[in-house]
């Protein structure tokens, strides 16, 4: 059964750390890479069965 709950990710930046995070609530660790942010939220979207999994990230 899907879930429920809309899943749209992006990026936040704070100082130097970049993080991930969902609309489900869900939110990545502190990165310095931009990239493994953004890695971070495609894994997520995939483990949610999310239907945006391919969708590019903001």
């Amino acid at each position: 059964m899907p879930d429920p709950v809309p899943h749209a990710t992006s990026t936040t930046e704070r100082g130097s750390f970049c993080t991930a995070r969902c609309t489900c609530g869900w939110r990545g660790p502190a990165r310095r890479a931009r990239s493994q942010a953004r890695t971070d939220a495609e894994r997520h979207l995939a483990g949610a069965g999310a239907p945006g999994a391919d969708s590019p990230l903001e």
